[in-house]
């Protein structure tokens, strides 16, 4: 099953308990734009280089649409058509004024130099700077990128238009991007767990984790629920893994990242096969890398009872409905990993009226939009009688169908 099917079957669960029609269900799963490019360049030793790049912009009836961008070998145009409709129905669940969108190129950065890397994210920009803007489409970082590139992005963009920082963000500070936006999808998390235990009058310090990934957003997260008192007992990485029963010391293991650039043989803990982190007994599984990772053929391995998604997509259909079956409960990633999104909005916001807020009031907003979603979507839960996943597809794809109507779409 191709991502975009998967996709395509939460949204018409929840387009059942809505009983949307037929052709209320092909508007909204339509996209508004799907865009390929070739991307070449001149790489450093003179030979020429193409790459394929994509954009696609699903919907945009409750604002600008919104996504980021990933640099990944894997990257291709179904990926990219099942990400944008997951941004679709994720700003709507934390009720962004935003449609979604997503991009990407076929490319391992790591292959690139910096100059390489430049110079193919600007002839990218080129390539489709027409049809992204501050009220059109605002792309972001996403797996491969990160603020430099958006840095590239901005300028590229400005020999077009003149310079609007709000044409993407997660941006350097210095072009106008918003403080609490690296940490913002890992304390996301943290404020999604928080919501979620406190339904049972728990607290993070009450719970043992396993986070795979270990990047951006597994990183945060690990180092938030390790300050807030939790137990992360096993991390993993690309290099592979590391458990520590009575719990990892975070910050150490940080620092050894930072020096040798892999979890495996860090001191503090016993290394083991990296897929192995998705098995571990623990009370909570995060998958915070790839999508995809907990499929038919593992699903039944999982000992976790709740599994926070920190990323896009990493549990494939068949393996939801085996772990449900199990009792296991499952946060879906278009409310777990949302704090992304929520804080690029705070920096697009800061941008459009060239104010910047203080970092402890960018955490408070924060907490205060996961919080309110959380409540939107226990509602939507009871009402449809329903689990966490189908309850947030039924919130997101009723206000963006009340949008459309209401727009006369």
């Amino acid at each position: 099953m191709t991502a975009t099917e998967a996709t395509n079957k939460y949204f018409h669960r929840a387009a059942d308990l809505l009983g949307l029609n037929d052709r209320q269900r092909h508007f909204l799963m339509t996209p508004h734009r799907e865009i390929k490019v070739e991307c070449s360049f001149v790489k450093d030793d003179g030979t020429l280089a193409t790459f394929v790049g994509f954009r696609v912009q699903h919907d945009n009836s409750r604002g600008p649409m919104k996504g980021g961008i990933r640099y990944h070998p894997q990257v291709d145009q179904d990926e990219v058509v099942a990400l944008a409709s997951l941004m679709t129905w994720k700003t709507a669940v934390l009720d962004l004024p935003y449609g979604g969108a997503k991009g990407g190129i076929a490319v391992d950065p790591k292959t690139l130099t910096i100059g390489e890397l430049q110079r193919l994210t600007r002839v990218f920009v080129q390539k489709i700077h027409d049809v992204i803007g501050t009220y059109e489409d605002v792309p972001a970082p996403d797996m491969g990128t990160n603020a430099q590139v958006m840095a590239w992005i901005v300028d590229e963009y400005a020999k077009f238009h003149g310079f609007q920082p709000g044409v993407v963000t997660g941006k350097p500070i210095e072009l106008g991007g918003s403080l609490g936006r690296e940490s913002a999808t890992g304390r996301g998390v943290l404020f999604a767990a928080e919501c979620l235990f406190a339904e049972e009058g728990k607290q993070v310090k009450d719970f043992s984790y396993a986070i795979q990934g270990f990047g951006n957003v597994g990183g945060w997260t690990a180092r938030l629920l390790h300050e807030a008192g939790g137990r992360v007992v096993a991390v993993a990485d690309m290099s592979g893994a590391v458990r520590n029963d009575k719990g990892l010391d975070i910050p150490a293991l940080q620092r050894h990242v930072a020096e040798t650039k892999a979890i495996k043989g860090f001191a503090g803990g016993v290394d083991f096969m990296g897929e192995e982190v998705l098995y571990q007994p623990v009370d909570v599984l995060i998958p915070a890398a790839l999508g995809d990772v907990l499929t038919a053929k593992n699903a039944g391995r999982v000992q976790a009872k709740i599994i926070l998604e920190g990323a896009n997509h990493p549990t494939d259909f068949v393996a939801d409905e085996m772990l449900s079956e199990k009792g296991v409960t499952i946060l879906p990633d278009i409310y777990t990993n949302a704090g992304g999104v929520t804080v690029s909005y705070f920096e697009w916001v800061q941008n459009v009226q060239c104010y910047r807020w203080d970092e402890a009031r960018v955490n408070a907003e924060l907490k205060a939009k996961m919080t309110q979603a959380f409540a939107d979507l226990k509602a939507a839960k009871t009402k449809h009688g329903c689990d966490w996943r189908t309850a947030a597809f039924a919130l997101a794809v009723e206000r963006v169908g009340k949008a459309a109507l209401l727009r006369g779409l």
